[in-house]
């Protein structure tokens, strides 16, 4: 199969969707790979290493789209690139579907077969390609906030980890997933005052054995969401359901309870965010304020370290990117994990949460697929 990997486009968006030791692993099984010219700069891979591990290197992404079978990027494709897209095509990317009508829109009129890392699943359930921008976009939400809280900023002008004699910061992180497991240890380890809150009193129990009472843990109602907005300095939007849009868990209303100066990060912004007033933003203009409290709402935090997110999530997508090289739609039919990330396929929606979502007709994959 020939794959192709253009250069991402999307506002300050650094990662790569193949780097050049994921090019050998394809070259290896016999598949031909071809790279935009400059795709691989952000993470400190010229087009000289793209052709050492056997790629191919093209001067426009419109040379990858039309020569490719399949597509490997890293975001969204943006009007631009859906535009490229062709029947029969796969195109292998992180979509986040349900909050963006206009993108679902381009896709199925496309006729493309797209899978997205954001819904392919594990043997335990988990979503093993969202896990690794995860575990960054986690990490770098208290990055962001302790940054945001900065007076020049328009935050408070109050240090996380406070210093003896001055109490820290407090950080009420909304979900206890991977990202908000992520964001817990970075506030922690700043020696910030740490709250989660979820609707698992199971995963509250691990979350509470694991930070060893260094954290506070509390069930996830009306009135501890309002109770820990309320007094946070940083609060952290970390809620998932996956494919679905974001449920709106802190309301309009209720940031006038907050304190002013205080930050919200919103880390579910790409599934439409999990704030009200939440709206994408991007790095080179990443933060809004609303009613005194700062909001930094960018739709892509993981490609602020792309040398770090690009080879941890080449590191989970690869094997299913090489299934998907090797079989093409039989291994989306073979392996219910990877079918799980099918989101549209030649002109139908083919996720649920995401036909919920946006109004559209729900095709099941087993309806045309020969599942093994």
């Amino acid at each position: 199969m020939r794959v192709g990997c253009p250069k991402e486009i999307k506002n300050n968006e650094y990662r790569v969707g193949l780097t050049p030791g994921s090019v050998r692993e394809y070259i290896a099984r016999g598949h031909e790979v071809i790279v935009e010219t400059g795709a691989g700069l952000g993470i400190d891979a010229d087009d000289g290493a793209y052709r050492a591990a056997g790629a191919k290197i093209v001067e426009t992404a419109k040379d990858v789209f039309e020569q490719a079978d399949m597509i490997v990027k890293v975001k969204e494709p943006q009007p631009a690139e859906w535009a490229m897209l062709r029947e029969g095509q796969l195109l292998y990317t992180y979509l986040h579907l349900a909050p963006d009508p206009e993108q679902t829109k381009g896709l199925v009129e496309s006729g493309c077969t797209a899978i997205a890392y954001e819904t392919v699943t594990d043997a335990h359930g988990g979503l093993p390609l969202l896990a690794p921008m995860s575990e960054v976009a986690g990490r770098l939400s208290i990055q962001a906030g302790a940054t945001a809280l900065e007076k020049i900023n328009g935050g408070r002008g109050l240090l996380l980890g406070g210093v003896p004699g001055v109490l820290p910061g407090k950080v009420s992180i909304i979900g206890g997933g991977v990202v908000g497991l992520n964001a817990a240890k970075m506030a922690v380890g700043l020696g910030a005052d740490v709250t989660i809150v979820d609707r698992s009193l199971g995963r509250l129990r691990e979350l509470d054995d694991l930070f060893g009472g260094r954290i506070h843990t509390r069930y996830s109602t009306i009135e501890a969401v309002e109770e820990e907005v309320f007094s946070a300095d940083v609060v952290v939007g970390a809620v998932l359901i996956p494919g679905a849009a974001a449920p709106k868990l802190v309301t309009r209303e209720m940031l006038s309870g907050m304190k002013k100066g205080a930050v919200i990060v919103d880390v579910a912004i790409d599934q439409g965010g999990c704030f009200e007033t939440s709206h994408a933003t991007t790095h080179s203009n990443p933060t809004f304020e609303v009613d005194g409290v700062v909001h930094y709402c960018v739709a892509n935090m993981p490609g602020a370290v792309p040398v770090t997110s690009a080879h941890a999530l080449n590191n989970a997508t690869l094997q299913y990117g090489l299934q998907l090289a090797d079989k093409g739609l039989k291994a989306i039919a073979e392996n219910r994990h990877l079918r799980a990330g099918l989101n549209v396929h030649r002109g139908r929606i083919t996720n649920e949460a995401v036909a919920s979502a946006l109004g559209y007709e729900l095709a099941e994959p087993e309806s045309f697929l020969k599942v093994a």
